[in-house]
């Protein structure tokens, strides 16, 4: 048995059963990674997918009872690796933040500035995407650090902590009618009287904003959705509609053309969460990204809030309880 039979386990699950897509991630042939899967079906006594011909086309049972065994092994390779970096080149390695845009383009920025001045030596990665997509990079192990607002606290191989919590604001051209009404006098009926430009379902509160027209009683007509606040305040600036978008989306000077009205009494406030994968070793910079970016969750904060009582790294590292 070698971690190149377990890695082709993996890769064929995730890649959906398709042994190219498997090769080329594996820097390998397809027979290559078959051959690999059959030696360890072999060795085990089992077979641990179904085939059809000689194509996959899913688990056995026995191949989904030893896929957490294969994912749990691979893990700790991992960690063992990243653990012994931590003493050997403390300063040095990589680091992958997964992040929705919203988070990546007015959150992060001055997080990311501090702490390359921290570790020059550092190579740090950005991925956007849904927070789907984000809590998905956490699993695959493709990224490190996970900050979303939605969707990160539905997965039970994460844990989440919290990092601050935002509500919305309505964007408008200088002169709209709302602008003539007090902040807290904004209603929404009234909102909803005009198209509205806001965030695609799933984005960015946006489940917050459906959830209080939906206990008024009230439809809005929403225009046009987007993914990014830059790209609904764009279509707001051309008088296409009402827009709301998460507050720190706006900027006093830089959206000079645009008015923010305070819905905060409108909708239920947000928290931004940051997720981490369980089991996976920290390496000592990433605890400076995570307390760079939330104070008060030191170093010793995190891994008492990621261990719960069980295994705690030594050195520079820490590792998340299984």
């Amino acid at each position: 048995m070698n971690f190149q039979q377990l890695r082709s386990v993996r890769e064929a699950v995730r890649c959906g059963y398709n042994l190219t897509e498997v090769a080329a991630r594996l820097y390998t042939s397809q027979p290559g990674v078959s051959r690999q899967i059959r030696e360890l079906e072999e060795e085990l006594g089992v077979d641990i997918f179904v085939r059809a011909g000689k194509r996959l086309t899913g688990l056995t049972p026995p191949g989904a009872s030893l896929l957490p065994i294969v994912e749990r092994l691979l893990l700790e390779s991992e960690n063992l690796r990243r653990a012994g970096d931590d003493f050997v080149a403390a300063d040095r390695g990589g680091l992958v933040v997964a992040a929705t845009h919203s988070q990546a383009r007015y959150a992060l920025p001055a997080v990311v500035r501090d702490f390359r001045q921290h570790f020059p030596r550092v190579s740090l990665h950005l991925r956007q995407g849904s927070p789907r997509q984000v809590a998905e990079m956490l699993l695959s192990g493709e990224a490190d650090i996970g900050v979303a607002t939605e969707a990160l606290a539905g997965y039970e191989q994460l844990v989440t902590l919290p990092c601050y919590r935002w509500s919305h604001s309505i964007i408008v051209p200088p002169g709209h009618p709302l602008l003539a009404l007090e902040p807290q006098a904004v209603t929404l009926q009234a909102l909803a009287s005009y198209p509205i430009i806001t965030y695609e379902a799933g984005y960015t509160g946006r489940s917050h904003i459906d959830e209080s027209f939906a206990q008024a009683a009230l439809a809005p007509d929403v225009v046009l959705t987007a993914m990014d606040a830059d790209v609904i305040k764009t279509y707001v600036e051309l008088g296409m509609g009402v827009g709301i978008v998460a507050s720190i989306a706006f900027d006093a000077e830089r959206d000079r053309h645009l008015r923010a009205i305070d819905a905060r009494h409108l909708f239920e406030v947000n928290l931004t969460r940051l997720g981490l994968r369980r089991g996976g070793w920290l390496r000592g910079y990433a605890f400076r990204f995570i307390e760079t970016f939330v104070p008060t969750l030191t170093r010793e904060e995190v891994l008492r809030a990621l261990a719960q009582g069980d295994s705690k790294g030594e050195g520079e590292g820490g590792t998340v309880a299984p």
